[in-house]
């Protein structure tokens, strides 16, 4: 299940969101697709990475391929893995996986276990107040208009009590202040990105960003210390 399009991009992080931002319509239609496993209304974005393997530069066409990759049991129902590639004359520039949740009742707890991390010791950064509306403000921009992400009618329709953020617009914010930092020291560029969306951010909100100063791992807690998110970096040498 491929799909293919050429376009151009002005980008200097190739490891953080922008090729998955460009990527997603070709997503949206595979994953809307006659053939594709399961419903796509209501999928959930569990977890995130990507490699970028050099910068790109603005005058460079970019080939993007979509492809779903496997299905695995969840202990919330089951998971589909999706992967992105961008090319520049064939060569392979950047890549990412993502995992989608189709929620439903399982018969056990296989898959999906959460493992413990030091998120809540990382020292506090930032507070982030993000808006009712930041969903669909997102959703405009990246063409992910999931109804979890819009309105708290249509999310409560899922099983949300109000709209939840867009996980990828978690990771892309959590990775300026990444890259932001690294501006200011050496200048090294970010290269791989992993993170996990342990809890859904409920719009409007209050969030936490946290991180090591000079660190790999960052995390977004709530006020009251709920992890909703854990992730870290690598850099160029």
């Amino acid at each position: 299940m491929d799909v293919e399009q050429r376009q151009r991009v002005d980008q200097h992080v190739v490891a953080g969101p922008p090729p998955h931002v460009l990527a997603f319509p070709l997503a949206m239609r595979l994953m809307t697709g006659r053939g594709f496993p399961l419903p796509v209304v209501g999928l959930v974005h569990t977890w995130f990475e990507a490699c970028g393997h050099r910068a790109v530069r603005a005058e460079e066409p970019m080939q993007l391929t979509v492809y779903a990759k496997e299905l695995t049991a969840h202990r919330r129902g089951t998971e589909v893995t999706m992967v992105t590639e961008a090319r520049v004359g064939g060569e392979l520039v950047w890549e990412s996986r993502s995992g989608y949740l189709s929620r439903h009742a399982t018969q056990g707890a296989a898959g999906g276990g959460r493992e413990e991390t030091g998120a809540e010791a990382l020292p506090a950064l930032h507070e982030w107040r993000l808006p009712g509306d930041l969903g669909r403000r997102y959703g405009a921009v990246s063409g992910d208009r999931n109804p979890i992400h819009l309105h708290p009618l249509t999310a409560r329709l899922f099983g949300f009590p109000r709209a939840i953020a867009h996980g990828m617009w978690t990771v892309a914010r959590c990775l300026a202040e990444a890259q932001a930092a690294e501006s200011d020291g050496a200048g090294r560029r970010l290269r791989t990105v992993r993170a996990d969306f342990r809890a859904p951010v409920l719009l409007p909100a209050t969030v936490v960003h946290a991180a090591e100063p000079g660190g790999d791992a960052f995390a977004l807690r709530g006020p009251g210390g709920r992890v909703h998110l854990t992730g870290a970096v690598t850099r160029e040498a």
